[in-house]
């Protein structure tokens, strides 16, 4: 992976910022030709600096209001259970991130649901299911307060 100069910075900030905008926008945003800006996007992306690009959908549209946090405590503390758990998460679509964090829980998942009736289906026929888990502790948003941020570089 090759080193990241000062117009490379733009160009992610920009896509980051907006993802749809064209080459001839971006080009022109960080002061460059169009050829220049298009070989570099491409470098981000070949080298792993940009992984995808994405429409943000808003919940509430699609019938998913209901954010929920669940924290997880597995166990065990093995490579094995560990990845137990981790292969049956990465099936799930209602999950939407999950974390391996230090302190009280093993992982911190974030999960998308209809409502409460939805998640209270969800987790007593699927998420106590999981490998390994021993305890789940729940914490619905009430608020979304800063979401989805973008990287401050």
């Amino acid at each position: 992976m090759s080193e990241i100069d000062r117009i490379d910075r733009a160009i992610l900030r920009a896509l980051q910022k907006d993802g749809r905008l064209t080459n001839a926008e971006i080009a022109r945003m960080v002061n460059v030709s169009p050829a220049t800006c298009h070989r570099r996007t491409q470098r981000l992306f070949d080298e792993g600096h940009i992984t995808t690009l994405r429409a943000h959908i808003a919940p509430e549209a699609v019938g998913l209001g209901a954010l929920v946090m669940v924290g997880v405590v597995l166990d065990r503390s093995t490579p094995e259970s560990f990845a137990a758990f981790e292969g049956a998460v990465l099936g799930m679509k209602e999950v939407l991130d999950c974390n391996l964090v230090a302190g009280d829980f093993d992982y911190l998942l974030k999960i998308r649901v209809r409502d409460m009736t939805d998640f209270n289906a969800f987790h007593g026929t699927t998420l106590i299911a999981l490998p390994g888990v021993r305890q789940t502790r729940t914490f619905f948003v009430m608020k979304e307060v800063k979401e989805n941020a973008p990287l401050p570089f």
